[in-house]
């Protein structure tokens, strides 16, 4: 393994990295003899690519160890014992050495170097709540399939970007932040109108979550229909039967327009199937009527129990991966649509779109340019990439989407060969593979329509080529909406951390830092801290502004009928030192 230089004390110099990017003897592309200096990233193609750059964050005094502004200081935490419960300032969570794959040494603390730091998101699901597509009506058999708090999702996002604009630092060695990596389901239904006001959150811009008539929201919870909260109206619907409260004025703020400072790091981005799928589980190939109704003027709001149920079995069990069940399901329910105002906007956007969307000048930001993607990507229609994390340390994009439909993941075989050959070439570099998918939700090896003939490839799959290589330190990943760590081991003492995080949709709305050391005892330790967004704990209904909105969503998150209890999972999976052999 190559020589160990801290991020924090790097200085311009000649080294061995140095010559090596000068020399171009580290591929990360294929066919192309490519080094990837620290922030420069390169699009897994045969074709040149232009290098992706972005800004170092600057360097800072030592701030370590620090907890302010983290889950170890604080956590929202119930107040009152029974109902509709509100929320207040809780005691943190501790941090958990976990020692599965290495015994940690005494004395780590005043040896260990900085390799790298950055934030993970993931699962933001940003959502176009008036959306003629959107599935609310399942939650006549499955209560979560609809959530009270959904319209809150772009100021709840917002403030994340304003915690991690507020760190001083990774908080326990107080190196500087690197980036942001947003691990997929940044938007909720494929739709234009996510895909904008996600690239305007992360990086910067004024956002009007809104669409249809300016001004007037137009869905669910002004129906008057029982089955959702109503806000606005006296109607005793089935959520304000739980205490939820009365908040006359709630749904004009939630389209009202907000500001995001986008994030003051360099962010890089992975997709997710709710990215690259129409409700995250219809191919990319779906009906075409699909396509015509997400921006047409009718919306489906209430159906039966037993047809919600036929409706939600054909998703879950990936019986319509085409959407052709859902395109009649639809027609068959006609009669009981709703007019709404039809949205252009509302259109679902391709892989190409998605792209172009990072690439946009107007959404850099702190950059890198195209946000990890580039032109190359573009051209090859692929969307995988490698990016010089540090000196020591490359990151690895991976796609798990399968563009054939259903809404669990795998790669292909030009991409998971792209993986071994990548950590191969980087060999004298540490390694972090990116993916929306988990290891165990890579089951679906249905056919990508654009490569018929290529063979999908499953979780299992992945985990052996990433045992295969020394210079794997973690696989972080999102998708389950639950914090998990898990140790993977191999032979010749070959093992890596899968560091999954929960989502900032679902309760507790989490983000991750993670920070890789050198202990300089012949051990690595990885660092994962939690962190909640800015919004205050505690809620004032009287207070509709933005940071007021990104409370709400976070109690009215808490409340939602049917929510999972054990996302947070256990303290294992929360703060944690997980400590490897060095290789």
């Amino acid at each position: 393994m190559s020589r160990i230089r801290s991020v924090t004390a790097s200085v311009p110099g000649v080294n061995r990295r140095t010559v090596l990017a000068a020399a171009g003897a580290v591929s990360l592309s294929a066919g192309v003899g490519y080094a990837l200096r620290p922030t420069d990233s390169q699009a897994a193609t045969t074709a040149e690519a232009p290098v992706a750059r972005s800004r170092q964050a600057p360097a800072a005094a030592p701030l370590a160890p620090y907890t302010k502004g983290t889950t170890l200081a604080s956590v929202a935490a119930p107040r009152g014992g029974s109902g509709y419960r509100r929320l207040g300032d809780g005691p943190g969570w501790k941090r958990v050495v976990r020692d599965e794959l290495a015994a940690p040494k005494s004395g780590r603390a005043g040896r260990r170097t900085t390799l790298a730091a950055f934030v993970q998101f993931t699962d933001l699901h940003l959502m176009d709540v008036q959306h003629p597509l959107r599935l609310e009506y399942l939650r006549s058999r499955d209560v979560h399939a609809w959530r009270p708090h959904e319209a809150l999702t772009v100021p709840g996002a917002i403030s994340l970007v304003e915690r991690v604009n507020a760190l001083r630092g990774a908080p326990v060695t107080g190196a500087p932040l690197h980036f942001v990596m947003t691990t997929g389901d940044n938007t909720d239904n494929n739709a234009h109108s996510e895909l904008e006001w996600f690239m305007k959150v992360m990086s910067g811009g004024r956002i009007t979550p809104d669409s249809g008539a300016p001004g007037h929201y137009e869905g669910v919870q002004n129906s008057g229909l029982k089955l959702y909260w109503q806000p606005g109206s006296a109607t005793r619907d089935h959520d304000k039967a739980l205490g939820f409260p009365h908040l006359e004025k709630f749904l004009a703020a939630a389209i009202r327009e907000v500001r995001s400072p986008g994030l003051a790091l360099p962010w890089y981005s992975t997709v997710g199937n709710h990215d690259a799928l129409p409700l995250g589980c219809y191919g990319s190939h779906a009906d075409p009527y699909l396509a015509e109704a997400a921006i047409g003027g009718k919306k489906l709001m209430s159906v039966s129990a037993a047809d919600a149920g036929k409706l939600q079995d054909a998703i879950k069990n990936a019986k319509d991966p085409k959407g052709a069940g859902y395109r009649d399901f639809l027609k068959a329910h006609a009669r009981s649509m709703r007019s709404v105002t039809p949205d252009e906007k509302r259109a679902p956007y391709t892989q190409a779109d998605y792209l172009k969307a990072h690439l946009d000048p107007a959404h850099q930001g702190h950059g890198p340019v195209g946000h990890g993607y580039s032109s190359a990507n573009l051209d090859a229609g692929t969307q995988y990439y490698a990016f010089r994390i540090s000196d020591d340390v490359i990151g690895i994009s991976l796609d798990t989407t399968d563009a054939g439909g259903h809404y669990e993941g795998s790669v292909g075989t030009a991409q998971l060969k792209w993986l071994d050959r990548t950590l191969k070439d980087n060999k004298d570099s540490y390694a972090v593979v990116f993916s929306h998918h988990t290891s165990r939700t890579m089951t679906n090896t249905r056919p990508d329509p654009a490569r018929p003939g290529e063979k999908r490839h499953d979780g299992a799959e992945v985990i052996s080529v990433l045992s295969a290589h020394a210079n794997v330190l973690a696989w972080v990943n999102g998708h389950i909406h639950k914090n998990v760590i898990t140790p993977h081991r191999a032979s010749g003492g070959r093992s890596f951390w899968e560091i999954s995080t929960a989502s900032h949709v679902d309760y507790p709305q989490l983000a991750r830092i993670i920070e890789l050391v050198d202990n300089k005892d012949g051990t690595v330790s990885l660092f994962t801290t939690l962190i909640e967004s800015a919004a205050p704990h505690r809620t004032d209904y009287a207070d509709l502004s933005q940071t007021g909105l990104a409370a709400l969503y976070r109690e009215l998150s808490y409340n939602a009928p049917g929510a999972g209890t054990t996302l947070a999972g256990t303290a294992a999976d929360r703060n944690t030192e997980l400590v490897l052999k060095k290789s």
